[in-house]
């Protein structure tokens, strides 16, 4: 019949020898070009309306992947190595690094990168975020039995006790934020015609930290003091600074005499050993004042400084650092982490991380009344929406000072007492 034949572009559907059904039509693919693709069927209906779903794809846009054999896997170590690695500071790459090992090509590195769906990444979160990962990881299972430390030997899950050791949210949007950065270079490369990890919504997450209150700020300051590294803790806890904008910290980049310093770089912990890197942000690099006992810490810290290099002799590294080792190299982290505990302990206060005394600062300083974007100029932040998320819940604290303030301010305002024009009630204004 005239009335039968299929329209240019529509595709073909046919029976095979087997019995199945199969449809055919052309695409468009990554590369400008147009591409055949076959779909198939149990039945002529199902063959059809797969076809007709792919070239309705096409014609909103979405490409094929220029080679459908390409696995998410390959895809992202390919990524990581040409991609990532150069326009990501050291440190952020060993975190892409660690989390697309350790979760995304075990869960999703056998999937065909032009297949993977909005569903595949929604069902992997949840299973990552369910699973014990000790169990999935072997955590426990590599622990040596015959370790005569306990905490070094098998206690939980390799002994048939599972400790649900589960990942954090902030961890499970991290790990979709490192999938997501890929498949959008993915998109912008042609490869891919749409990144299906941003369309995956997470719940959302509060912020869990717990800062010091002024009186324990107070203890440990005092027990700091009595710490090698103790003006390292005090600069901390008093400026805010990130711990390593203060490894990377020079005596060039301090002015004593007007008592401001300039935050132009942070020292790491790679593979290779310590690394200078650039700040986090650009409005990471600043210049902050320097309280007058941060400034009578760093002139004891000269002097000490001065005492280790003599001390040295000819082993001296003349790094120019602030804070360093006994011998003028880089201080290791490991060496501040390991002294901040002690400062914990000897002063009988619960344990916080190193990094929430950078959170106890801005606390402090907005319960006491400190504009916003003072703190955020403080703290480096990029935007003041950022300083505003994290501290939210001490603007919620503030809110219930302000309401008491207003009912004292009520209470005060007693109508009783006040005076009315000759004893008579006001007047009632007019209706229109």
């Amino acid at each position: 019949m005239a009335g039968s034949r299929k329209a240019n572009g529509e595709g073909t559907v046919f029976q095979r020898m087997d019995g199945r059904w199969q449809g055919a039509g052309y695409v468009h693919a990554a590369d400008g070009t147009r591409k055949r693709v076959y779909v198939y069927g149990d039945t002529r209906k199902q063959a059809t309306d797969k076809l007709a779903d792919k070239l309705a794809a096409s014609n909103r846009g979405v490409v094929v992947a220029a080679d459908p054999t390409l696995t998410v896997g390959d895809y992202l170590d390919h990524w990581l190595h040409t991609v990532a690695k150069p326009r990501i500071r050291a440190t952020t790459f060993t975190t892409y690094e660690h989390l697309v090992r350790r979760y995304l090509i075990p869960g999703l590195g056998s999937r065909r990168l032009g297949m993977l769906t909005v569903r595949d990444v929604r069902t992997y979160l949840d299973h990552v975020r369910t699973t014990c990962q000790c169990c999935a990881q072997g955590i426990d299972a590599r622990r040596d039995p015959t370790n005569r430390h306990r905490q070094s030997r098998p206690r939980c899950c390799a002994i048939g006790a599972c400790c649900n050791k589960t990942v954090r949210p902030a961890t499970i949007r991290y790990i979709r934020g490192v999938l997501s950065a890929a498949l959008a270079d993915g998109v912008r490369d042609d490869i891919l015609g749409r990144n299906v990890a941003s369309a995956v919504r997470l719940p959302g997450t509060r912020s869990t930290f717990q800062p010091f209150t002024a009186k324990e700020a107070s203890r440990y300051l005092l027990t700091a003091a009595t710490n090698r590294h103790g003006p390292l803790f005090e600069l901390a806890l008093r400026t805010g600074m990130r711990q390593g904008e203060i490894l990377g910290l020079k005596w060039t980049d301090i002015d004593l005499d007007r008592g401001h310093l300039y935050i132009q770089r942070t020292l790491a912990r790679t593979k290779g050993g310590p690394t200078f890197q650039p700040v986090k942000t650009y409005r990471s690099a600043r210049r902050i004042l320097v309280p007058q006992g941060c400034l009578t810490s760093l002139k004891r810290q000269q002097w000490r400084q001065n005492t280790d290099q003599r001390a040295a002799g000819d082993t001296w590294q003349d790094t120019g650092l602030v804070f360093t080792n006994p011998r003028g190299g880089p201080l290791d982290p490991r060496t501040v982490f390991d002294n901040h505990r002690a400062i914990c302990d000897m002063a009988d206060l619960r344990y916080i991380r190193f990094h929430d005394l950078r959170h106890t600062c801005a606390s402090l300083l907005l319960e006491r009344g400190v504009e916003l974007i003072t703190i955020k100029e403080l703290l480096g932040h990029a935007q003041i929406s950022t300083t505003a998320d994290i501290y939210s819940h001490v603007r919620v604290r503030l809110q219930q000072g302000a309401i008491e303030a207003m009912n004292a301010a009520l209470a005060d305002s007693d109508p009783d007492d006040q005076p009315d024009d000759e004893g008579e009630p006001p007047p009632t204004p007019a209706l229109r």
